[in-house]
């Protein structure tokens, strides 16, 4: 591995500075010499150690292309082609010729400019880099010079850099920071990321001080309680302020999709759900849970002096320099007023189908039903199982410049550029059903429903459908053969829906174990039993012990599980005859298609999940377990 620069900080007075791989001498007429005897005697290494590498006995300088072979990325025959391109092109870019002709990555491009100036390269990853060091300097400097401090050691500053030959901006951290420095090389990505995960920090709030505010702040009550005008007062006291503020940005950086402000006898309790599961984040002071609760009011234009009725709203807000949507839900209790924030980070939603975690078979199932010209496709599951993202992921695999792409939400919870998306308004009739009717006057090519409920908003996608339009929606269903049943149930005959559905896509969202606290355990006897039956071997079974990363729960992140029914010929004669839930099950599985658990079987040999996280998922473990797994693994 190639050994970093470290570049010594300037010293006072005219002694001679020396520099670590390829440093100066200075002479200064130490012993009468002059500075001429001094080149004479020992040859200054001046900046060209630095940026170039040194060929004995007159060979030519290397330069990225001749790294890349080197490193067995290019091979000759590719070296002279770009050679004889460089020709035809004077004043050409070597790295740009090679990403642009696709032959190498940029990750490539950067360890080969590592080497060729005899740095180490290095994979930065934004939880790695240490916050002390990162503040030593500006974050615009930090993305415009491409130089990012990662770490602190004793009194040399450890940088970062996308850019090996800017010994100037190298030159400059030391001014700034009067310490060592260290260089190592990474990729312009990872410099970017850094200082996008530094953003999304915001400010930083000293919570303990907020809440010692909070408790100083007069509360004026009366025999009917506080009144609107005293909560309005209160709620826009910086400290209330500064309480909400600091429970939303912290919220995004931890990655949690809902805040829950509840109050309770003696204090507010604070829970994210993080990855489906609540956890307690703070207990703040009971008196001021009326003036949090009117300031996330105030911010989303709902009425504070309202509190015997549950109320809905929503907030734009900037968080990290990009917009974050949140959804407000207000539910008066025996306690006081619960708050629900729903947040909706678009950043942070996967839109590309491969993170899905679906199976590579079944991917390509998946991607063949959404190039279809015409039909139904469904995605099922409960609420928070992604089916919305696995919608929106689709619709981004459509050419949105071609098709005329229309989606009707409740909400619209992302804005795609591509589509146009229309939003619901019970108030003023402008439902599900309606909102077709208009778009199927619109030549649409793909419609998107955020959910099928009833009978007419079924009628008009089955018509759709029929009539040359693809139709994407969910339904609330346990499984994907459940869909079948479900839209007979809401009305739909059954011929209706075997001429217009064309797949059910049924899916969960499983945590994964978490990968700092990953280890080999003993399966719980009452489980042993049963995943041998699923062909699972109990001593290569994996879970997280729990740590710092995950919270203690052993788990850190979601992936999700599939199982994709496609309704071929024989399908659609099952549902002509009976379209029971029993038949269709069964018919489902007759057809050898995974189903949800089998998928999770999948992830659970690859070490990504638990077996405990799987059953509980697929819901086949509880009441009648036994009876419910063997069913599964057939």
């Amino acid at each position: 591995m190639n050994e970093p620069f470290t570049f010594e900080k300037e010293q006072d007075g005219p002694a001679a500075t020396s520099h670590q791989n390829g440093g100066s001498q200075e002479c200064f007429g130490a012993g009468g010499a002059s500075n001429e005897d001094c080149f004479e005697n020992e040859p200054i290494r001046g900046l060209s150690d630095l940026y170039f590498p040194q060929e004995d006995d007159g060979a030519p300088v290397k330069d990225i292309a001749d790294v890349l072979v080197d490193m067995g990325k290019l091979t000759a025959g590719d070296r002279a082609s770009l050679r004889q391109e460089q020709s035809a092109k004077p004043g050409s870019d070597v790295a740009t010729l090679l990403l642009k002709s696709g032959r190498v990555s940029k990750a490539d491009i950067s360890q080969a400019r590592a080497r060729l100036y005899g740095m180490e390269f290095r994979d930065i990853q934004p939880d790695e880099v240490e916050k002390q060091a990162f503040r030593m300097l500006d974050i615009d400097f930090i993305k415009n010079t491409s130089v990012c401090p990662i770490a602190i050691q004793s009194d040399t500053l450890v940088v970062a850099t996308s850019e090996p030959a800017n010994l100037f901006a190298i030159e400059e951290v030391k001014r700034k920071t009067q310490m060592n420095v260290q260089v190592v090389a990474c990729t312009s990505e990872a410099i970017e990321a850094v200082c996008n995960s530094f953003d999304e920090a915001g400010i930083e709030y000293n919570l303990d001080d907020i809440i010692s505010d909070m408790m100083d702040v007069e509360v004026i009550q009366d025999q009917a309680g506080e009144r609107a005008e005293d909560l309005e007062k209160m709620a826009g006291e910086s400290p209330v302020i500064k309480f909400v503020n600091y429970l939303v940005s912290n919220a995004i950086h931890e990655g949690a999709s809902d805040i829950h402000i509840e109050p309770k006898q003696e204090f507010t309790r604070v829970r994210y759900r993080i990855d489906g599961t609540l956890f307690v984040t703070m207990k703040a002071p009971l008196k001021m849970h009326s003036a949090v609760v009117s300031r996330v009011k105030i911010m989303s234009n709902l009425d504070i002096s309202e509190r015997r009725l549950p109320q809905d709203g929503k907030i734009s807000v900037i968080v990290g320099g990009r917009a974050i949507d949140l959804r407000i839900s207000t539910l008066p209790t025996n306690r006081g007023e619960k708050v629900v924030i729903r947040i909706l980070d678009s950043k942070a939603m996967m839109l590309d189908l491969e993170q899905l975690g679906m199976d590579p078979t079944e991917m390509v199932s998946f991607k063949q039903q959404i190039t279809l010209p015409h039909g139904i496709l469904l995605v099922t599951g409960p609420t928070g199982a992604g089916k919305s993202t696995t919608l929106y992921s689709a619709l981004c695999q459509m050419d949105g410049g071609k098709l005329n792409i229309s989606t009707v939400e409740d909400p619209v919870e992302y804005e795609l550029d591509f589509c146009n998306q229309v939003q619901v308004n019970d108030k003023i009739g402008l439902n599900f059903a309606t909102a077709l009717r208009s778009l199927l006057r619109q030549d649409p090519d793909i419609m998107m429903i955020g959910e099928i409920r009833d009978n007419e908003t079924a009628r008009i996608a089955v018509q759709a459908a029929l009539t040359g339009h693809l139709v994407l929606s969910t339904l609330h269903t346990n499984d994907a053969a459940s869909s079948v049943t479900r839209l007979v149930d809401i009305g739909i005959d059954a011929y209706l829906i075997a001429a217009s559905l064309n797949a059910v896509l049924a899916q969960r969202l499983v945590r994964k174990i978490c990968q700092k606290c990953k280890q080999i355990y003993q399966v719980p006897d009452n489980i042993r039993k049963y995943i041998k039956k699923a062909g699972v071997d109990p001593g290569q079974l994996f879970h997280g012990a729990g740590c710092e990363s995950c919270r203690n729960s052993g788990y850190l992140g979601r992936t999700g599980i599939y199982e994709l029914l496609i309704v071929d010929e024989a399908f659609r004669d099952m549902i002509n005859k009976d379209a029971s839930v029993d038949n269709m099950r069964r018919a489902f599985r007759e057809s050898g298609q995974p189903s949800l658990f089998d998928d999770g079987i999948k992830k659970v040999k690859a070490g990504l999940t638990t077996i405990e996280e799987v059953l509980r998922v697929t819901e086949v473990y509880g009441h009648n377990e036994e009876e419910a797994f063997v069913e599964n693994i057939g």
